[in-house]
């Protein structure tokens, strides 16, 4: 069983910064491609972003596209979403998960993930 954890969360004001961080436990984080999801107050986790175990691959969701980056240090067992521009809409709890697959073929299905971080709160005040 792996062992994610989320850091990095916090309020900040429309238009402002955050990078998220998520550590990985145990050898085989680099063979496997990485998401992050959100759930905002009231409505179902969403896809965000993922990346190809190598980082040679990455995907967005629409709403985030240009705004957020994801990567990758596999020697450090992390993945990153950096967020820049950040809108009210963003404001969620933040969930990295471990797919089961190394590419980022299957990472917007919530099916594909078989480890989940415990979250970390992202606020954006207007």
């Amino acid at each position: 069983q792996v062992q994610l954890v989320e850091s990095g969360g916090g309020l900040v004001q429309a238009g402002d910064s955050l990078r998220l961080s998520c550590a990985a436990s145990g050898r085989t984080f680099s063979s496997y491609a990485m998401t992050w999801f959100r759930q905002a107050p009231g409505k179902a986790r969403e896809f965000v972003a993922g990346i190809s175990r190598d980082g040679g691959s990455t995907g967005y969701a629409d709403s985030v596209k240009g705004r957020f980056t994801v990567s990758r240090d596999n020697a450090k067992n992390t993945v990153m979403l950096q967020m820049d521009s950040l809108k009210p809409e963003n404001t969620a709890v933040y969930y990295c998960a471990r797919t089961m697959y190394s590419s980022t073929s299957y990472i917007t299905d919530r099916g594909n993930l078989d480890n989940w971080g415990q979250g970390t709160r992202v606020t954006v005040s207007s």
